[in-house]
């Protein structure tokens, strides 16, 4: 790719990063193939493309204007995954084929879901697969919709609304799993026991397939929602826990500089 060239010396310490990031997956993993993600958000498109000829395939971002920038500059194999929020008027430019996978952190996404689906061309051969996020730790300042605590609590919950929605009345979208971003404080005071909210997610994910199991829409993989938990601070612990994509930014990246 002209003019994306990386430095002799940048290329060699995302080559020593990822492969040590890789190392640890492999390591920590309770699954036989997880999905690593590098979060490449404010990341130069060199960066990706070297990553790109290290093998890696899968790359995050959180801004749909930097995604489509990058994606026209890199091959077009990358599975890009969109995550954060999504505003109505940027979901055509995602839905029409940048994009592979969109983890939803906005709790008004009912209608967005509704609007994403009519936005996809009828052309695109694959739909778009959905990781709805579930707010686990309760914190205001983090996104999502609230867990499933219990059977008894799935008639009332938005997200077994927005789920089932997505199931039954969005062809074109795929419910693939769910994500979180968990407490950065109970990451850090887990160690040596589980973290509650990998716990809670998994509680989740347990009770919402009891309710879309009497659907008689497709969802999952056979039958089960994958899990995107972990980040690069706790993402062995994710692993250890159960989960099928960790998102990796600065630990393959190094330090993000501050959007200006």
């Amino acid at each position: 790719m002209s003019g994306l060239e990386t430095s002799p010396e940048r290329y060699e310490e995302l080559a020593q990063s990822l492969a040590e990031i890789r190392d640890r997956v492999r390591t920590a993993a309770s699954n036989d193939c997880p999905t690593l993600v590098a979060v490449s958000k404010y990341k130069p498109a060199s960066d990706i493309l070297a990553c790109y000829q290290l093998g890696q395939r899968d790359f995050g971002e959180n801004y749909v204007q930097e995604l489509v920038d990058k994606a026209g500059q890199l091959p077009d194999d990358i599975r890009w995954h969109f995550i954060g929020s999504l505003q109505s008027n940027k979901l055509k430019t995602l839905a029409c084929g940048y994009t592979q996978h969109i983890c939803c952190s906005d709790p008004g996404i009912y209608q967005g879901s509704y609007c994403m689906n009519k936005s996809i061309p009828s052309a695109r051969a694959t739909p778009l697969y959905i990781f709805l996020q579930v707010n686990t730790s309760g914190e205001d300042a983090k996104s999502g919709l609230p867990p499933l605590t219990s059977v008894e609590s799935a008639p009332e919950s938005e997200l077994v609304r927005l789920a089932t929605h997505v199931v039954m009345a969005c062809p074109r979208l795929h419910l693939h799993g769910l994500m979180t971003i968990g407490s950065l404080t109970e990451s850090l005071a887990s160690s040596g026991r589980g973290n509650q909210d990998f716990e809670t997610l998994k509680q989740t994910r347990d009770v919402l397939h009891g309710v879309l199991s009497e659907s008689s829409g497709e969802w999952g993989v056979d039958g089960r929602l994958k899990l995107s938990i972990g980040m690069s601070s706790d993402f062995e612990a994710a692993l250890r826990a159960g989960s099928d994509v960790v998102r990796v930014g600065t630990g393959i990246f190094g330090a993000r500089p501050k959007k200006t």
